[in-house]
């Protein structure tokens, strides 16, 4: 079970909050114009959603064009054969549009979205270990999870519209994608902050926005492998494991649940008390730090789970 660093502490800086965005241009594939670094709105919000389902996360989807964006794309262009220039151009734009699904959706919140319990999780580690279970601090925290978005994107989009209601129909991103083939290694880069899929051939299969690691708990670089993967952990929370742990706290079992610290998976690796796993606070992924473990979003979390299995290498560099 986990028992690994996690939590971050201090933020070297927090995602933007997101901006106005328009549904039904965000659906429209003719929806081209190039965008860079710093861009906000439909455009930003169309290609997050096409390259999430490609396998090239942005983290949350939240029409911000930030360091996320700009290296996944980067990536995405390697992958495909693309000049990499971090920016969606024409190119890009032509190989994203190659799937056509609808990039927006109708959806009907069901009553498991809403059926709870809720309720807002303390920091405190020590009074997290005193709730039976970790889960959404509200229905808008799940639906916004589900869809890989940011609430704010979801709100937007909704004005009116209540997330706590069962049978309402709300506009969320379209984020269904086929299951991603298996990997032969993965690598864990501290240069971008990522961790990326690759095949047998070392061509890249997906790519995910990552916090690794800290000046006090540095990311262990070398090659290790995936030792096996654990849905829905207990979170073993060890003091001794944290150099910023405040006053008397104790050894303690955190219930499972999606605002557990370790999130919805934990990939054990081969290097003691280090692994790979999801997060309780999916807006900070690749801009907070970690004790050392590889933080990524619950959903990216599940999906690089997917592509391992026991032995596959697990490759961290610097």
């Amino acid at each position: 079970m986990a028992d690994a660093r996690v939590q971050p502490r201090t933020y070297r800086r927090k995602a933007a909050s997101g901006p106005s965005s328009d549904p039904v241009r965000v659906n429209d594939p003719k929806l081209m114009n190039l965008i860079r670094p710093g861009a906000k709105g439909s455009a930003v919000v169309r290609a997050q959603i096409l390259l999430d389902r490609a396998g090239f996360s942005s983290s949350e989807i939240d029409g911000n064009f930030g360091k996320n964006l700009q290296n996944t794309v980067a990536a995405y262009q390697k992958s495909h054969g693309l000049k990499e220039t971090g920016s969606v151009n024409l190119e890009t734009w032509q190989a994203l549009n190659a799937d056509s699904a609808p990039a927006v959706q109708q959806y009907t919140i069901a009553h498991e979205d809403v059926a709870g319990p809720f309720e807002k999780i303390p920091t405190d580690m020590m009074e997290q270990s005193k709730l039976t279970a970790l889960g959404y601090e509200s229905p808008l925290d799940g639906l916004a999870e589900k869809f890989h978005s940011s609430p704010k994107l979801l709100m937007a989009w909704n004005r009116g519209k209540s997330f706590d209601k069962e049978g309402e129909t709300i506009t969320a991103p379209n984020v269904a994608a086929e299951p991603l083939p298996k990997a032969a290694s993965i690598v864990v880069d501290g240069s971008d902050l990522s961790v990326s899929a690759l095949d047998e051939n070392g061509k890249m299969l997906a790519h995910f926005p990552a916090s690794v690691g800290s000046a006090h708990d540095p990311l262990p670089v070398g090659t290790w492998k995936v030792l096996w993967v654990k849905r829905n952990p207990i979170f073993h929370y060890n003091p001794e494991l944290f150099w910023d742990a405040e006053g008397k706290q104790s050894k303690a079992d955190i219930a499972a649940g999606p605002r557990n610290p370790v999130g919805v998976v934990w990939i054990a690796i081969s290097k003691e008390h280090y692994g790979i796993h999801g997060t309780a606070t999916p807006s900070h992924i690749g801009y907070t730090q970690s004790h050392g473990c590889i933080r990524l979003t619950n959903w990216d979390a599940l999906k690089v789970a997917d592509m391992v299995k026991p032995g596959t290498p697990a490759i961290l560099k610097e």
